[in-house]
């Protein structure tokens, strides 16, 4: 029997999937759960669609992931790549999943360049090898007096982490890894856009062998077409514009002085109802800002604002006490957790908990028939919190069986709350990025800094 050579049957065969991608937070990263991104995501589900596992790697620089992928010693490269006409001529790019910009970043407290002309007097730094490299050579082309230096050591995150740092004065990022690392590092903010929109997509070797890259087609095709890209994208990205400046610097603050008062039972109640910690907190955070005494105007009180009918349904004598508030708290929305469907796959059902916990399942299950009837996905919270908000309006609510609700406060709240555990990751967990850079940065005196020609 003849066997088939195509590259597709090739990985089909030996059940592995190759796949070259990079360590950041839009791409691939290790979170509380294990692997995580976007990137991780689409790669897990194109696996999972051609029935093999994946083999990932992450080259030692951005430059080698571009030049392994052109000579053909990996399947796909998934690592955020730009789609430019001088890659190319050199890989096979496949449908964009994506679009962003590519944005000039500084330092808050420091003059804000207002044009490319005013960069003269700055030290401006990039990844050698990205898209950025070539939109400042084009640039400088244009005459303007533009001098940077390439970083062959560091990725952008880490030159993101030396602009906030004070060690640089810019560099350049895409717009959606602008968008998620300034939620960490809240001294960036973004000058002005340096290139017109840009679309990223997977690089394929340029091989005249087309199979793996038309099976990469139909699964871009489906993904786009049952939502499934959207839904990830909502994952990835829907929440991270909720909390302003200042109230990430607030809560950044609060995190070190009143945070330490409760970890010990935000704890405790995360062992006793199999919960993450950080998750507890925050949404005692959203509720209170973490303080024991805090009382509304609708009278719900404590660090999880429970009201007097949760209170008395979870046997809760003061809801005051930080110990009985945060232990119902957990309890409450650990019942919350139970009562979704198991049919709704994570992190849906969670975000589902956390709406009901606000609003209550009533009204929840209402945004989800409104969903349905408008032809979305009742399961996914990328189509219900565009429903909620509805439940506001007379010509929406009458039709459902709980009547009106503010249905934006649990969209705002659960969003809140994504941010703030996001927050908790990041400031608990080991900053990789920050390691890395300042390995660079500050070497032993034997050792010479980087060469910037």
């Amino acid at each position: 029997m003849a066997i088939s050579h195509t590259t597709l049957d090739q990985i089909k065969q030996s059940g592995v999937l190759h796949v070259l991608t990079r360590t950041d937070p839009t791409t691939y990263y290790q979170s509380a759960e294990g692997d995580a991104g976007l990137e991780y995501d689409l790669i897990t589900l194109f696996a999972k669609h051609l029935g093999v596992k994946v083999k990932i790697e992450v080259p030692n620089t951005f430059d080698e992931i571009l030049s392994k992928i052109a000579e053909g010693k990996a399947d796909i490269a998934a690592a955020g790549l730009t789609l430019t006409e001088a890659r190319k001529k050199t890989m096979r790019f496949a449908p964009a999943y994506y679009e962003v910009t590519e944005q000039l970043i500084y330092r808050s407290g420091t003059r804000r360049p207002i044009d490319i002309d005013s960069l003269s007097n700055g030290i401006l730094e990039v990844t050698k090898g990205t898209s950025h490299v070539d939109s400042l050579s084009q640039l400088k082309q244009t005459n303007y007096p533009l001098n940077w230096a390439e970083n062959e050591q560091l990725d952008t995150d880490g030159l993101l982490y030396l602009v906030n740092a004070g060690l640089i004065d810019y560099t350049v990022a895409d717009s959606n890894q602008a968008t998620l690392i300034r939620r960490f590092y809240p001294k960036l903010n973004i000058a002005f856009d340096i290139s017109t929109a840009r679309q990223l997509a997977w690089a394929l070797s340029p091989s005249n062998d087309t199979s793996l890259y038309d099976e990469v087609v139909v699964f871009f095709n489906r993904i786009k077409a049952d939502k499934t890209l959207d839904q990830l994208l909502e994952k990835h990205y829907g929440h991270t514009n909720s909390l302003s400046y200042v109230d990430n610097c607030q809560f950044r603050q609060h995190q070190k002085t009143r945070l330490p008062t409760y970890q010990y039972n935000f704890n405790v109640a995360a062992l006793l109802y199999d919960i993450d910690w950080r998750l507890l907190a925050a949404i005692g955070y959203q509720e209170s800002h973490w303080l024991a005494n805090a009382e509304s105007s609708h009278g719900v009180q404590g660090i999880m604002m429970l009201t007097e009918d949760t209170a008395d349904f979870l046997n809760i004598k003061d809801r005051t006490d930080p110990v009985q508030s945060i232990d119902g708290g957990a309890r409450y929305f650990k019942q919350r957790l139970n009562i979704i469907s198991d049919k709704i796959p994570q992190p849906d059902r969670t975000w589902f908990a956390l709406a009901s916990y606000n609003v209550g399942m009533g009204h929840l299950e209402d945004a989800r028939r409104l969903t349905e009837l408008q032809g979305g996905n009742p399961d996914k919270w990328v189509d219900v919190k565009q429903r909620l908000p509805l439940l506001t309006e007379e010509k929406w609510h009458q039709q459902t069986k709980h009547g009106y609700a503010r249905g934006d406060e649990p969209v705002r709240y659960v969003e809140n709350i994504r941010s703030y555990y996001d927050l908790l990751v990041w400031l608990t967990e080991e900053n990789q990025i920050q390691n890395d850079a300042m390995a660079i940065k500050t070497p032993p005196e034997s050792e010479a800094v980087y060469d910037l020609k």
